[in-house]
């Protein structure tokens, strides 16, 4: 049975036909998109016109957040900013140490289970870090964790730091700051130094990857958001993960597509490859499988990222590197070799540089055609960074949020006035031709395309400040960015990302719309909901 779907208006993406005010929907997928009696040449239809009100256009696509943006609700929120549970209950943000101490205390209650904290960032605080001694507040008995909002350090406690391995005298590691008394201070920086902590408080498992409640309540957010399909970019893929994922994303309540990326960490790249292709014979659809990420460096406002010279404004120690030179080297390598898809965790430009260096190494080993390697964040890329880029075959996915929650701070402590006002530089990626889209890291911030796109548009941090008037983008442009550009950096654009005969039926459905409202609203659009494969669902 065909459905044709009346709407207000239609926004397509399509450049042929850019609106509409209808829309025909057949199997869950688009017959056409156009005027009522050109869709009526398809045969018998129910017209249904609940839509009659709302803006259509494609559903929204989160090129890069991760699950966990589900499951670490269980846990204390300890942001700074306001945010909002699967549930629609809004949480007051923390503003100063005390106040994150006393809200780990108080959900402690009794017993001996673990206390953790997520989305906690001392940046706001000024030069003050939480030690190991501040969380011995919340508990002297009991492992205490407090995850950054960036996912690049966890704040561990006395019993969590002995837990770990780390409370003795001589531990010698670049992520492991150490006090005057020579024991750790409380910071565990990178993967490598969190991960003996991650265990003792239940974050191996839940932080990465997530059980049935927490796919459930992720997929519950990106309808809220008008998304209708995301990236998982920090999976944990065993099987026992994957049939998870199967099972949930294929009930038929199940409003979203998912599309993990296994992550390079713990296993050779020719290992991480097989598993990659492997993978991709269990895909579904609504589970996009077969896609690998690497990470290079940490976080800039964690002062883990790898910044060129003169590194960090404050004077801060150089950041970390994650993966070695050779190992990417030869993940790209062999991933171009054999069609896999590969997205490079970039924040510092020193990382850029060295995943161009790398990627320039395995097309001259690998050539290849079309093959959509993407740098993630890459946020202090410049113009001839981004050249390189174009000229690579490359795509890049910017970090647009950051100029609302760390503008300021990038500003004044990071990177300084200058290159604050060029990061995520969503202009110059245009201007260069690099295919680009935009993202919020969820967790590291809350998931809403319509925000993010915002973001991009206005470059507004959280004070008012306008950070790089030049590198401003159009709504228009904005909105390609968090739909065909998004669903392009997963080669996903032939199904999804516009609204044209024979793509999947996703739309997002809004109250307003965003290509009439002043581009300083576009983040107060009102989400309806989504359609997701021809199936409605609510925002809840």
């Amino acid at each position: 049975m065909t459905t044709i779907y009346k709407a207000r208006k239609i926004l397509t993406m399509n450049p042929a036909r850019p609106e509409a005010s209808h829309v025909a929907v057949r199997e869950g997928r688009i017959l056409g998109v156009g005027a009522l009696d050109e869709l009526a040449g398809w045969g018998p239809y129910e017209l249904d016109e609940r839509f009659a009100n709302q803006v259509l256009m494609p559903g929204l696509v989160e090129g890069h957040c991760h699950l966990m943006a589900g499951s670490l609700w269980r846990y204390v929120y300890c942001g700074w900013f306001d945010a909002r549970d699967p549930a629609g209950r809004l949480w007051p943000g923390l503003k100063s140490l005390d106040a994150v101490v006393d809200a780990l205390a108080a959900a402690a209650g009794a017993g001996g289970a673990p206390v953790v904290g997520w989305g906690f960032d001392p940046i706001y605080f000024g030069a003050r870090r939480c030690t190991r001694a501040d969380l011995d507040r919340v508990s002297a008995t009991r492992p205490v964790g407090v995850m950054h909002a960036s996912g690049h350090i966890l704040n561990a406690n006395s019993t969590l730091l002995d837990q770990a391995g780390f409370l003795r005298a001589g531990i010698d590691h670049p992520g492991i700051p150490l006090g005057a008394d020579g024991l750790p201070e409380g910071e565990l920086k990178g993967p490598e130094a969190m991960m003996p902590a991650l265990g003792p408080v239940g974050l191996d498992r839940s932080f990465l990857s997530g059980d049935e409640a927490g796919i459930r309540d992720f997929a519950r957010l990106c309808v809220r958001a008008g998304v209708t399909t995301a990236t998982d970019l920090a999976a944990t893929l065993g099987d026992a993960e994957v049939d998870t994922l199967l099972r949930v994303a294929g009930q038929a309540d199940y409003p979203l597509r998912i599309v993990p990326f296994l992550r390079l960490i713990g296993m050779k790249p020719a290992d991480a490859v097989e598993r990659a292709l492997a993978l991709r014979a269990r895909s579904s659809e609504r589970i996009r499988l077969g896609r690998i990420k690497i990470v290079a460096d940490g976080s800039i406002q964690g002062f883990s990222a790898r910044l060129r010279w003169p590194g960090y404004y404050n004077g801060a120690p150089q950041g970390l590197w994650y993966t070695p030179p050779e190992t990417m080297r030869e993940l790209y390598t062999l991933a171009l070799a054999r069609g896999v898809l590969v997205h490079t965790h970039t924040n510092g430009d020193e990382a850029t540089e060295l995943a161009l260096d790398c990627m320039e190494s395995a097309l001259a080993a690998s050539p290849a055609r079309d093959h959509r390697f993407t740098l993630q964040h890459c946020q202090l890329a410049d113009t001839a960074q981004f050249r390189r880029m174009e000229a690579l075959g490359m795509g890049v996915n910017l970090f647009a949020n950051h100029h609302f929650y760390w503008g300021d701070q990038h500003y004044a402590l990071t990177v300084g006035p200058e290159r604050a006002e060029r990061m995520n530089a969503c202009r110059s990626a245009l201007d260069t031709g690099l295919p680009m889209a935009i993202h919020s890291d969820a967790p590291i911030t809350p998931i809403g395309p319509l925000f993010t796109a915002w973001c991009a548009v206005n470059r507004l941090t959280a004070s008012g400040r306008v950070l790089g008037t030049a590198e401003r983008i159009t709504v228009a442009e904005a909105l390609r960015a968090i739909t065909i550009g998004a669903a392009a950096s997963l080669k996903l654009d032939g199904e999804i990302g516009s609204l044209e005969c024979g793509k999947r039926a996703d739309f997002c459905v809004l109250e307003d719309d965003p290509g009439a409202v002043d581009p300083a609203a576009l983040k107060d659009v009102r989400v309806w909901g989504t359609v997701q494969d021809g199936r409605v669902f609510p925002a809840g």
